[in-house]
């Protein structure tokens, strides 16, 4: 009786001490903030959870958005066993144990097993596929939570038997909501303490946590805190504006392949402001810089192209200043290279033509090389006709005369076309050398 007692009352301090978010955190689905396109009544993921009838799935979305949360309430819900697991911690021996458990579980009592694998994007192609089998049988229902994109983390056998549910950023407003439930709770929250949260501070809080109720809660402790130490009873924006400062910037793989994105398409756009935001914020964020650099280099060629030929230099040498250099004086370098992209004028058609060729080349039969194309260094190429007819250009006063270049199937079809935007309109200006060219039954453009 006596240990049952030192037992609660441990669970109870234990409970006291918890950080805010821990203790805020939703004991019924009601509770939860956000998600309200997979919790609202009658939505899919609440509608399964209520019925103890949810099979294996993937709970994807940034942190602090609820997929533990939910998580613990589908144990709380559930008839089925429930064993939690961090891939962060656990490795193919813990999963062993899981499953032998399981069995003897179903075999004895005739009661399921739900895993929750949290962080399961942790876990390697090896440990994963250790849980096929147990999910594929039935033995397991598999619940993995993760930040990343699971279409990139999990195996596609497992992604394939598993429901995807994506959990989203949840809304200041919504933010702001839960500060204000966390600043009035006696019980779990800082209803004791007195303090007040105007809304300046209080919006502050929810708009730079980035969707993150766990960072909310943590900053508003923080700053409460700060404002207690201070001896005084109102959370100040600067108090706020203390406690979210050294809030690290989210970056995840899938924000990885976002980011990204954004940036080529910022520059494509001929946008240099937005091309040096997301440039900054994958460096703050601690992005590889060689990554970066390639990327201006490809885009060098694929967007500006021949409109601004010195744009492959400029993007190369940025590259090039990464490695010799290094961070953080190569920022400036990768900068320089955003900014010259970005500003310079635009063409596609080296991309394009290359792409047409490509096209020629699988859809219509590859042709011998032309004779008088064909090497003739070596002993016994004259005995075969090899350069015979071939035209020397340095030989002509223009140093060019019209001659055939390519196999007879595909002689004519143009590919490269220039455009009218930078140097690449002077192009459009020289005479045509070669005999008229007709665009390939594919479509040069």
């Amino acid at each position: 009786m006596t240990g049952d007692l030192f037992s609660a009352s441990l669970e109870e301090r234990l409970a006291r001490r918890a950080p805010l978010a821990a203790r805020m955190r939703p004991r019924t689905l009601d509770e939860v903030i956000g998600q309200s396109q997979l919790l609202d009544p009658g939505r899919p993921l609440r509608a399964l959870v209520e019925a103890d009838r949810l099979s294996s799935a993937i709970f994807w979305g940034p942190p602090g958005t609820g997929k533990t949360t939910v998580a613990r309430l589908v144990a709380d819900a559930t008839a089925k066993a429930f064993e939690p697991m961090s891939a962060v911690s656990a490795g193919v021996k813990e999963v062993r144990e899981v499953v032998d458990r399981a069995r003897r579980r179903l075999g004895e009592q005739g009661t399921g097993t739900i895993l929750f694998l949290d962080e399961i994007h942790r876990f390697n192609r090896t440990q994963q596929d250790s849980l096929l089998p147990h999910v594929e049988e039935g033995l397991l229902v598999l619940i993995g939570a993760t930040t990343e994109n699971p279409y990139f983390s999990v195996v596609p056998p497992l992604l394939s038997r598993s429901t995807i549910f994506r959990f989203e950023e949840i809304e200041p407003a919504e933010l702001a909501g839960l500060l204000d439930a966390a600043l009035a709770d006696p019980d779990r929250g800082l209803g004791g303490s007195k303090l007040t949260l105007a809304a300046e501070p209080r919006d502050h809080i929810a708009d730079r946590s980035q969707g993150d109720a766990r960072q909310a809660l943590n900053a508003l402790e923080v700053a409460a805190a700060i404002t207690e130490e201070a001896a005084r009873d109102e959370i100040t924006l600067a108090d706020a504006e203390t406690a979210i400062a050294a809030r690290a910037i989210r970056y995840n793989e899938d924000e990885h392949y976002d980011v990204i994105s954004a940036f080529i398409k910022s520059i494509r756009g001929s946008d240099a402001d937005a091309g040096l935001y997301w440039l900054a914020r994958m460096l703050e964020a601690g992005e590889d810089p060689r990554f970066i650099a390639r990327r201006l280099v490809i885009l060098a060629s694929e967007d500006v192209g021949m409109a601004d030929p010195r744009g492959l230099l400029v993007a190369d040498a940025a590259a090039r200043a990464v490695e010799f250099v290094g961070l953080p004086e190569a920022q400036l370098n990768l900068a320089h290279a955003v900014v010259y992209l970005a500003t310079a004028p635009k063409s596609n058609r080296v991309y394009r033509a290359l792409g047409a060729a490509k096209r020629d080349l699988r859809e219509t039969p590859a042709g011998p090389v032309p004779v008088h194309l064909r090497d003739a260094s070596y002993q016994g190429a004259a005995h075969l006709g090899h350069g015979e007819g071939y035209v020397y250009p340095h030989d002509s006063p223009e140093g060019w005369v019209a001659q055939q270049y390519r196999p007879s199937e595909v002689e004519g079809h143009r590919y490269y076309k220039p455009s009218e935007h930078g140097a690449e309109a002077k192009l459009r200006e020289r005479p045509e050398r070669a005999t008229p060219q007709e665009d390939p039954p594919n479509g040069g453009d």
